[in-house]
Parts: C-alpha cells; structure tokens; sequence
C-alpha cells in the first residue's frame, strides 16, 4: 500500500524532513565565504551538487530558516563577496564539519571552533579548508531565490576557477579514487553515510553501444523466481546475447552436470541453473550467467 501525500497540506518542518529523508545521500558542499570585513564564514550544505562540466558550474542552496524566515550568514556573505570556496568532506573531518553548523555570531570563525585550518586561496578572497581532500575555488555568477519565506531555497550558482587536490586520493591513473576519498554524504536528521568499504560498488554500463534491454531476456528469464530486478538489470546492461557456440559450451560445465544429476525434476534444474547464473553475476560475469540462462531455457 502506497501513502500519497500533499506537500501543501503539510507544516513545513514536517515536509522538510521528508524530504531530507527521501531525497538522500546527498553530497555535502563545505562552503568557506568572507564577508567585506574580511570576517570568515564555514559552513555545510547538502543541498549541492556539480551542474555543469563546461563550463564547470557547482550550485548549493542555502535555505531561510524554517523557524524565523532569516538568512544564514553564508548567503549574506556571497551576496556582498561574490566568491565561495566549496571544500569535500571525508569521514576523517565529519566531527568538525558538523561542530561547524552551529549557528555561532557572524564574527566567530568556524575555522577556530571546528579546529580546521585555512589555507590562503588563488583566486577567491575565502580561505579553503586544508584537511579537505578536495577544494573548488569559485565565482558566484547569480543567485536564486526560490521564495521569501521560511524554508525556501536560494540557490547559489557558482563557477570553478581552480581545483586543489591532495595527492594522496589519486590513483595511478591520476583519477581520485573513491576507496581512498572516504566521502561522507547526508541523511535525514542527524544520520550521514559513509562511502567506503562494502558501501562502494561498481556497475560496469555500455557507453559507446546500447544494453539489449531486459524485454530482450527470455520469458523464463524475466520472470524467474530467483533472479532480482537488480540481476535483470545488469543482464540487460549487456552489449549482445551470447551466440550459439557460447550457449552450447554451457552443458559441459561441471556445475551444470552437477544439478542436473542431483535434481531429476525439471523445475528444480531451473531453479538451480537461475541460482548458478545469479552467482555468475555476483562475480561480474554477465555474459556467461546469461549463456547459462538461455541454455536453461532450452530444457526439456
């Protein structure tokens, strides 16, 4: 049973949790800004995310208090200093990230309380966050407002002038490498997540050439009792169906001959050759689960 629900008719505290629960892992913008005294301002968004690879364009949203419809000192300091430094954060520095939200007065620096270090920027006048394993320097080009009252958005568009990453998060290819990154996401409430160990996983996806597309599996296939939509997915990720040779070699796997001396019933075989697939999958060989699928279905 679904609940269907009316965002109109919900008190806005109660529609944004919803939302921050729903709508997540969000990535987290840690954004250092500077006011025209030169004051510093440090603080999370995860209302964020990269728009634009060409030109390189990142927007967050700082939002109007929910409570009192104010602003919060970060949008007040892009406003009047059109330059925002957009740090990454990564499980080491969470604690400090999240000590930073506080809704100290505009003179205090997060910096000094979350015990996180400045480091002197390029091109923007706000400093970056020295522990943070990846910065942006950036212009903000425009800013949104989305409403004038307590809860709206306002989203800050901000264009990329420079890069700064720590070496140590690169691979040998010179790409980050995200088992080493340790990124921390947001959740609803006080939960975050964590992208590392058994969190991260790859999806191997045709880029240059199309998936065949589930409707392409065999009835028996779509509607098997064992395999999972995700299964079904990633057969149909595949460039091609295995040819017939590929098909044919299948009957003299020792795995194959094994079910078919144990389980005699011809519904068992099925259910042990979907399970025999569905671990091929497991070890990222689609193509031979799906030789295995089809020569299944080729049963008597």
């Amino acid at each position: 049973m679904t609940k269907t629900i009316n965002p109109r008719e919900l008190p806005v505290p109660q529609l944004h949790s919803l939302l921050l629960s729903a709508v997540a892992p969000r990535p987290i913008a840690f954004a250092s800004t500077i006011d025209l005294n030169g004051e510093v301002n440090l603080s999370p968004f995860s209302f964020f995310n990269v728009f634009s690879a060409n030109p390189p364009v990142m927007i967050f949203s700082p939002a109007r208090r929910g409570r009192d419809n104010t602003i919060k000192h970060t949008l007040e300091n892009v406003r009047s200093v059109p330059e925002v430094v957009i740090n990454v954060v990564n499980h080491a520095m969470v604690e400090q990230m999240s000590l930073s939200s506080t809704e100290y007065p505009a003179h205090i620096n997060e910096f000094t309380k979350s015990g996180l270090t400045e480091e002197p920027s390029q091109v923007v006048r706000p400093p970056r966050v020295k522990e943070s394993p990846v910065s942006f320097e950036c212009q903000v080009e425009k800013i949104i407002e989305l409403g004038d009252q307590g809860g709206a958005g306002n989203l800050v568009i901000s264009r990329v002038e420079l890069i700064h990453v720590h070496e140590q998060f690169l691979d040998e290819q010179g790409k980050l490498d995200p088992t080493s990154l340790d990124q921390v996401a947001r959740m609803g409430g006080n939960w975050y997540c964590r992208a590392a160990g058994d969190a991260l996983f790859e999806i191997p996806k045709p880029l240059t050439t199309l998936g065949v597309g589930v409707d392409s599996l065999p009835l028996s296939v779509r509607n098997s009792a064992v395999l999972t939509g995700n299964n079904l997915g990633r057969l149909g990720n595949l460039e091609r169906l295995p040819h017939k040779d590929e098909i044919d070699h299948i009957s003299s796997l020792d795995q194959v001959k094994d079910i078919l001396n144990k389980y005699p019933n011809h519904q068992d075989q099925l259910k042990e050759l979907h399970r025999l697939a569905q671990y091929q999958l497991e070890q990222s060989q689609a193509a031979d689960a799906m030789a295995i699928l089809l020569w299944a279905d080729r049963l008597p």
